[in-house]
């Protein structure tokens, strides 16, 4: 049977397992949980909780199939394997959005990566992304070589909890980094506008590098306003958001937009900017879009103020059931049913 070895850098493994609670230690955990006893790629050899630390030169490719969540990096990981004189079994795994990559050379080796290696993404916009930048970049007999499948990334509906309304409702910032493509300045200024005519309390929970930072600081300062640290578990983190009322999502691009999917199951009402990115994870016909931060303004504050009834109309853009929905197009057992079926198509065992 073909092993699997996992390779994204900068994943730590403490106490047996892989910590964390970002996006790539949630999905190295995701993949682990998929493929049971895969094999993942660090500097040091180690034995861990039901699973090995591997430093990539210790790969054996005649029987292992290399998932590179790096994927500019798979042509120098192709060199260190095929270095063993067997030839690589390497396929890319496409995380995050393509807009992250502005530098003409970050585009070209992102491209040249996908257009020699199978490339998987997690949603049916970020796997587009990716055939235009390879159509784009790349020479006519790679490209039309290229082998390219995807799949939603979906949710642990197992997580979420039943809601419970809070006596002043809450507002989340519905991510863990305060990066530029997230627009935070955006979300503090529309919340505190909104926060002037009725009373909310805002939450913001952040990676540590971020906690520290000037606009994580002049919100923490506001006495309506929580910022701290991310959740320890997933329980507490789906406990929170069946306490969350509405969040006010402001990036300029997402590849998928896992975060926000995860909150509005729990019940959290979601205002989003009018973009590609929204659209593609929402009914159409989805109210709760803006253009401008007036926009946003008006319609978090409906958000907070009248909850019950845009619930409702939710329910009536979803035919009857917004929640059942997202349910029915976001779970992660397709996600994964998907990327399996995909590994043993493009790496049949020997």
């Amino acid at each position: 049977m073909t092993g699997i070895a996992i390779l994204s850098d900068g994943v730590t493994v403490a106490e047996g397992r892989v910590a964390g609670h970002d996006a790539r230690a949630t999905l190295v955990r995701r993949l682990q949980r998929l493929f049971p006893g895969a094999e993942l790629v660090g500097p040091h050899p180690r034995r861990a909780d039901g699973f090995d630390v591997v430093p990539l030169e210790l790969v054996d490719p005649r029987d292992t199939v290399v998932v590179n969540m790096d994927v500019v990096t798979s042509p120098a990981v192709w060199r260190t394997l095929a270095a063993t004189g067997a030839e690589p079994r390497l396929m890319n795994f496409v995380w995050w959005s393509t807009s992250q990559f502005t530098h003409p050379v970050q585009r070209a080796s992102l491209a040249l990566s996908c257009a020699l290696f199978p490339t998987f993404a997690n949603s049916r916009r970020t796997a587009t992304e990716v055939r235009e930048i390879v159509d784009a970049l790349t020479v006519p007999p790679l490209a039309e070589r290229a082998r390219l499948d995807w799949a939603n990334l979906g949710i642990r509906l197992d997580h979420v909890q039943p809601r419970e309304e809070p006596a002043v409702p809450v507002v989340l910032y519905p991510a863990i980094r305060l990066s530029e493509r997230k627009r935070p300045e955006l979300f503090l200024d529309v919340v505190e506008r909104v926060r002037r005519r009725t009373p909310i309390r805002v939450e913001m929970r952040l990676e540590e590098s971020h906690l520290i930072s000037e606009q994580a600081i002049r919100l923490s300062r506001r006495d309506w306003a929580w910022v701290g640290p991310l959740t320890a578990t997933r329980e507490d983190y789906y406990y929170r958001l069946a306490r969350t009322t509405a969040f006010l999502a402001t990036a300029r691009d997402e590849s998928y937009g896992l975060e926000y999917v995860e909150a509005m199951v729990a019940g959290a009402i979601g205002v989003f900017p009018d973009r590609p990115w929204s659209r593609a994870i929402l009914p159409e016909r989805y109210p709760y879009l803006y253009e401008d931060a007036a926009e946003a303004e008006r319609l978090l504050l409906r958000a907070v103020t009248d909850a019950a009834a845009c619930r409702a109309e939710l329910d009536a853009v979803a035919g009857g059931d917004f929640v059942g929905w997202l349910r029915g197009r976001h779970d992660d057992s397709e996600f994964e049913e998907r990327l399996a079926a995909t590994v043993a198509r493009w790496f049949p065992a020997a």
